[in-house]
């Protein structure tokens, strides 16, 4: 592709970041940042820019910035949680179908530099790539504005939907209630399936979950999983606010 055509991409991809980060009330000093951690291999191919102006090098960087500032999230909301629930909920939040959830969320791949080839092969939706870009976008962020804006893109984009059912299984109710009854020396936690209806491509159960041979709570969802997960969150919460 010509050197024109480059022009006026970047020129496109410019008043639409500009536009995206006003959304996102986040500001920004060094578009060429930005514009980096959007340009794919593709797009650098296509024009025969030096190999390391594509993104890569800032999706390093925006990982380790991401699990950060999740690590820190976690470790404040879930005090009562050990090492390992908080590793494991880490790991959950920052793969990769969570971060192109979050993506989705702002639609970021609206964003991406592609090369025609990766164009026209539908990249533009390829979960890595999505993922990458959401990933190199925290990096530069990262490094223009300081882990204070960073942490201002993850209260809105991140926090908000860590037990959102989306993000399934991000948070495990079934394990905290379990934890805390144990600690409490409450007895012990069954759960039991009471009801199933609906047609078959669109179930609706219902569990509850019973401590010491007494429900204690209920809950609902479209797996017999969810259900329980639905039961513990809400014993979990009610029983966690009596003690308090």
């Amino acid at each position: 592709m010509t050197n024109y055509k480059k022009i006026e991409m970047v020129k496109a991809f410019e008043k639409k970041f500009a536009q995206k980060m006003q959304e996102l009330d986040l500001n920004f000093k060094q578009i060429e940042l930005y514009q980096q951690a959007f340009s794919h291999s593709s797009f650098i191919n296509d024009f025969n820019m030096n190999r390391l102006e594509h993104n890569e090098r800032l999706e390093f960087l925006g990982d380790a910035v991401l699990e950060l500032t999740v690590s820190r999230y976690l470790f404040d909301k879930y005090p009562e949680l050990p090492e390992g629930n908080l590793t494991k909920m880490r790991a959950t939040i920052v793969c990769e179908p969570s971060l192109v959830i979050f993506a989705k969320k702002i639609q970021i791949n609206e964003l991406i530099l592609l090369g025609k080839g990766e164009e026209k092969t539908g990249g533009r939706t390829r979960p890595s790539l999505v993922s990458d870009a959401f990933e190199a976008f925290v990096g530069a962020l990262y490094l223009d504005q300081g882990l204070e804006s960073v942490w201002k893109f993850a209260e809105q984009i991140i926090f908000p939907y860590v037990e959102d059912e989306e993000l399934d299984g991000v948070v495990d109710f079934k394990t905290q209630f379990q934890e805390f009854v144990h600690r409490q020396n409450k007895g012990d936690v069954t759960y039991r399936l009471i009801n199933e209806e609906g047609p078959a491509h669109h179930r609706l159960f219902t569990s509850e979950v019973i401590l010491e041979n007494a429900a204690v709570a209920e809950g609902k969802g479209k797996t017999k999983k969810e259900s329980e997960q639905k039961a513990a969150e809400s014993a979990y919460k009610s029983m966690k606010n009596k003690a308090k």
